[in-house]
């Protein structure tokens, strides 16, 4: 579903990524895990377009996107779901998740994809009526993702989706994604700082250091490597 190959991306004369390559499989779950600053989110801003790659390439289905403009991006069917929650809070929930599908698909197929979100986030159906800015901080998270499905995705890049959640309303985000690649065969590229949380759902993960790979592989067997967890992942 995505290949990134040799990627380097840089804000001024910091170099965020370097010469990162990675695949992620179809109807997969990707976790990209690493210290602060080791260039998580530069990575998946760079696949959205939001930061433009100096060299290297960046190829969704076999399709480059590395030159394309992010709403092009977005119409091939990459949805990114940012750090911070990003919803429009003076809008309602129903107004959000229609934001989301306006994008991608027949606008005549809108309101299955809405009440698909509300089926995936029953608390959302609840309050679909209010402001954005009256839900709690995991209404907010599952907001995010709900708009970010409602554009039907084939490539879901989701950063720190657990950041600044409770424990327990964070399990419930991360059973989701799990479920999601089940239920719909969403492709998930998953940035997160719970990698113990992160490593119990993905199939394969990534670490980078320094906006470099240092390592690539199955979850589980990265999550068995005492040396590596102890040396990038902290627990």
């Amino acid at each position: 579903m995505l290949t990134v190959e040799g990627l380097v991306a840089t804000y001024g004369p910091v170099r965020a990524l370097d010469r990162v390559s990675l695949e992620v499989p179809e109807r997969s779950v990707t976790a990209v895990l690493g210290a602060n600053g080791a260039g998580k989110t530069s990575l998946l801003r760079a696949i959205s377009g939001l930061l433009r790659a100096r060299s290297g390439r960046i190829a969704i289905a076999g399709r480059r996107i590395d030159a394309l403009p992010t709403e092009e991006i977005v119409r091939l069917g990459v949805a990114h779901v940012p750090e911070g929650r990003g919803i429009i809070a003076e809008l309602t929930v129903d107004e959000n998740l229609r934001l989301g599908g306006l994008w991608r698909g027949r606008r005549a197929d809108l309101a299955a994809r809405l009440d698909e979100a509300y089926e995936l986030f029953p608390l959302l159906a609840e309050r679909r009526r209010m402001p954005a800015s009256t839900l709690s901080g995991g209404e907010r998270q599952m907001l995010s993702i709900g708009r970010a499905l409602a554009g039907r995705p084939r490539l879901l890049l989701l950063d720190e989706p657990s950041l600044g959640l409770a424990p327990q309303v964070a399990a419930q985000i991360m059973r989701l994604l799990s479920g999601l690649r089940e239920r719909s065969g969403l492709t998930v590229l998953l940035v997160e700082q719970n990698a113990r949380a992160a490593l119990s759902i993905a199939d394969r993960a990534v670490v980078l250091a320094l906006g470099r790979v240092v390592a690539d592989e199955d979850a589980r067997a990265l999550a068995a490597d005492d040396q590596l967890r102890h040396a990038y992942l902290g627990f």
